[in-house]
């Protein structure tokens, strides 16, 4: 059956695609977004530092540097739009030498020609004064760099692209592209056809350019691995803290970095791998460790909870700062209205905004676009019982009785909050996207006390057998029958 049509088709929902949506649904336009995954946010988008990065590390003149700073600029009223976290908390990359106090200026100047703003280079002193956990005799302070829960940001871009009228279809791996004078695309389940296609399909957009007849491209896989801390160490620092770049430049190094919600995080390592695997391994988490406890000695004592991966799509398998290749967002040169989005890595969660501006502007350039008048900029805050002042708590639990409910006892999340995000707008059902929308199960316990009481919800609230409750992807069934009666 031919889905019919569509203005633009993106595929993809990471928060490329999905900043992409909710772009073009300030304007007239039928946009699809289509996913081979259950959810939004399963790719690179929620396997990362959630890092704001203000723009000093890239080149000077480049899309990354130009899309980096916007975009920086264009997320905090985002946030106070979409009512996601975000904290402008600072980041510190330390030296302890001559040498990085010469790269420092470096990146110092690389910044204030791209726009940054608030870039200062600070002495030990200054750096004992505002991180005394931290030792390193020399520091560039970014008092403009921010935090914030990618899977919250990519998922509140969906639900407002959603909510303006933008169609997601989830489960919807693309196998055939075809142009006749528009596009056909062909999931596992249905063919769209659309005058526009947006490739922000992540670690696969070399494979959708392909299909869709553009082979000037080749993403190489590079894993890197994380390890989230227990809460208990949320005071240990207060802002970022990375290390002078490594001169592979296949990262920004092993750094520090606190998340909105209170844990750190430490990581990532850069491994080129030739698949996409998510494994985790001792060897780099060790490494990890051994470099973190050099710039916090102090972190030795913590607790670790949990670990994962993340992939970054490089255009190059990069060996030295010459091999830099900047972001591909453009126009297909060979196929028209084909637009391209590849090779987004670092920093492209903070850049996605701008570069959902960007190809407005490609699609605006080429044709009048009218705009939405009944375009909604805002979605509804949802309660955080946590952040509640006692009398607050109060009165939302006379309200609905729900908040007065424990049941995730790590993070203190109520039912009423575990309600609220089973009965997401995108309809999500699975363990891990009620996860990530509400932080049920992502505490010390890792869901070891909450589940089974997520799951009984779950049956109730859809008439499901447990056999049924998936934890992400299709297949990933948690049950598979019952020991006994």
């Amino acid at each position: 059956m031919c889905k019919n049509p569509y203005d633009a088709i993106i595929i993809g929902a990471g928060v490329v695609g999905c900043a992409c949506g909710r772009e073009l649904s300030k304007y007239k336009l039928k946009v699809g977004v289509l996913e081979k995954n259950t959810d939004v946010s399963e790719g690179i988008s929620k396997g990362n530092s959630g890092v704001v990065h203000a723009g000093f590390y890239v080149p000077y003149g480049t899309l990354k540097a130009k899309t980096n700073v916007e975009g920086s600029f264009l997320i905090p009223k985002l946030a106070a739009e979409l009512n996601f976290p975000y904290k402008k908390i600072g980041k510190l990359v330390i030296s302890n030498d001559k040498y990085g106090l010469k790269e420092l200026k470096r990146l110092k100047e690389n910044g204030d020609k791209n726009g940054c703003i608030g870039l200062e280079i600070i002495t030990e002193k200054q750096i004992s004064h505002i991180e005394p956990k931290v030792k390193a005799k020399y520091a560039l302070f970014s008092k403009e760099t921010g935090i914030i829960s990618p899977y919250l940001f990519t998922i509140a871009l969906a639900e407002n692209a959603l909510k303006n009228g933008v169609e997601f279809f989830l489960n919807h791996e693309v196998i055939k592209i075809w142009k006749d004078k528009e596009f056909f695309v062909q999931t596992k389940k249905n063919t769209f056809h659309s005058r526009w296609l947006i490739n922000a399909a992540g670690l696969f957009s070399d494979k959708i350019s392909c299909l869709a007849g553009d082979k000037s491209y080749k993403i190489f896989p590079c894993r890197g691995e994380y390890l989230v801390t227990d809460k208990d160490n949320e005071k240990i620092i207060n802002r970022m803290i990375y290390p002078i770049p490594p001169k592979d430049g296949a990262s920004l190094g092993v750094h520090i970095t606190p998340t909105t919600d209170g844990n750190i995080l430490i990581g990532p390592s850069a491994e080129f791998i030739d698949d996409y695997g998510l494994e985790n391994t001792k060897q780099f988490l060790d490494g990890m460790k051994e470099n973190a406890f050099k710039m916090v000695p102090e972190l030795k004592r913590l607790s670790i909870i949990r670990t994962y991966s993340g992939i970054r799509p490089k255009l190059i398998r990069t060996k030295t700062k010459r091999d830099f290749r900047d972001f591909v967002i453009e126009e297909s040169k060979t196929v028209p209205k084909l637009i391209n989005i590849i090779g987004i890595e670092s920093p492209g969660l903070a850049a996605a905004p701008a570069i959902a501006n960007l190809v407005l502007n490609i699609i605006g350039n080429k044709e009048n676009l009218n705009k939405n008048e009944q375009f909604d900029a805002y979605n509804p805050e949802k309660p955080n019982f946590q952040s509640l002042s006692v009398e607050e708590k109060k009165e939302l639990i006379k309200k609905n009785p729900d908040f007065g409910e424990i049941i995730c006892r790590c993070e203190t999340i109520t039912k009423g909050e575990l309600l609220n995000a089973i009965n997401n707008p995108l309809e999500i059902k699975t363990m891990d996207g009620i996860k990530r929308r509400c932080r049920a199960g992502m505490g010390r316990c890792q869901g070891g006390f909450c589940m089974p009481r997520i799951i009984k919800i779950l049956r109730k609230e859809y008439g499901i057998k447990e056999k049924e409750i998936l934890k992400n992807e299709n297949n990933s069934n948690l049950f598979f029958g019952k020991i006994k009666e």
